[in-house]
């Protein structure tokens, strides 16, 4: 499974650095059809990447720039983007060109192919995976789960408080872990809440009597709602000026597990853009096959459960 990761996560190690520094090696390459990494530095006018492999070049015809690309179903902006990105390839040839250099042909849908049917046709609901964040949008956060095929995580599926943009979690390029949440007609939909803990295990770090810090995520006519981790908010009485999106002091007036409420008292609040900070996470096994929330006896349950 190690060579099935997120594009960007082969091209430093050893093995790789070396086949690509041999051109010996890189004729073995095509052989045993081993997915290498490298870095794209050019796009030309008819979509072929080129790609530097040490003092070799390297290059991805268009139509095996990406699986989807023959058919029509993938737009060429997959092949464009990755200017000056790490790709993941095959070697299918060693060519030379008119002015007799030697050059080698790649394909990142072969590469893409090996790990759809290697690996990604074997996941199941529940197994956790590493992934990179490619981008992001209003409704979600698409991630690399291996050799730049991307599935959805939707915007409520990445953590229990709820936030307005996905990149009040997230950056381009941030690696997490997520649960794969549904598989349907080959599209993959991902999770991220279930890996951030419980109710009671977030709960543990805060204390009645303490001021700790948040961030408003929302202002009803009854209070507002502060959150304290991602996956962990409580409510504060209303307040004067308070406005989503501001950071807070916030006084932590009662902790109370069995109805899965934090009650607080706003000290103060402040403008200030949120930077996203490095994931915590509470599990840390291959596959999750229900995850409960909700602390046990409380009336109210949230659960997710996978298998």
């Amino acid at each position: 499974m190690s060579e099935f990761l997120p594009e960007g996560k082969l091209i430093n190690t050893r093995e790789n650095i070396k086949v690509l520094s041999s051109p010996s090696a890189l004729r073995e390459a095509i052989k045993t059809q081993k997915i290498l990494e490298a870095t794209a530095v050019l796009c030309d006018s008819e979509h072929n990447l080129t790609v530097r492999l040490g003092s070799f070049r390297g290059i991805i015809p268009r139509e095996e720039g990406a699986v989807g690309i023959k058919d029509g179903s993938v737009r060429d902006i997959a092949v464009i983007s990755r200017v000056n990105r790490p790709v993941c390839f095959v070697v299918t040839d060693i060519r030379t060109d008119q002015s007799g250099e030697e050059y080698a042909v790649l394909s990142r849908e072969k590469a893409q192919r090996i790990c759809l049917e290697s690996y990604i046709s074997k996941l199941r609901r529940g197994d956790i995976v590493t992934a990179a964040i490619t981008h992001l949008e209003s409704f979600g956060a698409f991630a690399d789960i291996g050799c730049g095929i991307v599935a959805l995580m939707p915007i409520d599926s990445i953590s229990v408080s709820r936030i307005e943009h996905p990149g009040e979690r997230f950056r381009v390029g941030t690696e997490i872990k997520a649960v794969i949440k549904s598989i349907e007609n080959g599209r993959i939909s991902l999770s991220h809440k279930e890996l951030l803990g419980t109710w009671e295990q977030n709960a543990e770090g805060f204390s009645a009597g303490e001021t700790v810090s948040g961030i408003v995520r929302s202002v009803e006519n009854y209070g507002a709602f502060v959150e304290l981790t991602p996956n962990l908010a409580g409510l504060a009485e209303s307040r004067e000026g308070v406005k989503v999106g501001q950071q807070a002091s916030v006084y932590i007036k009662s902790i109370i597990p069995e109805k899965m409420k934090i009650k607080l008292i706003i000290i103060d609040t402040f403008d200030s853009k949120h930077i996203p900070e490095k994931q915590k996470y509470f599990y840390t096994g291959d596959h999750i096959s229900r995850f409960l929330y909700s602390p046990e006896g409380c009336k109210k349950v949230v659960e997710t459960v996978f298998d």
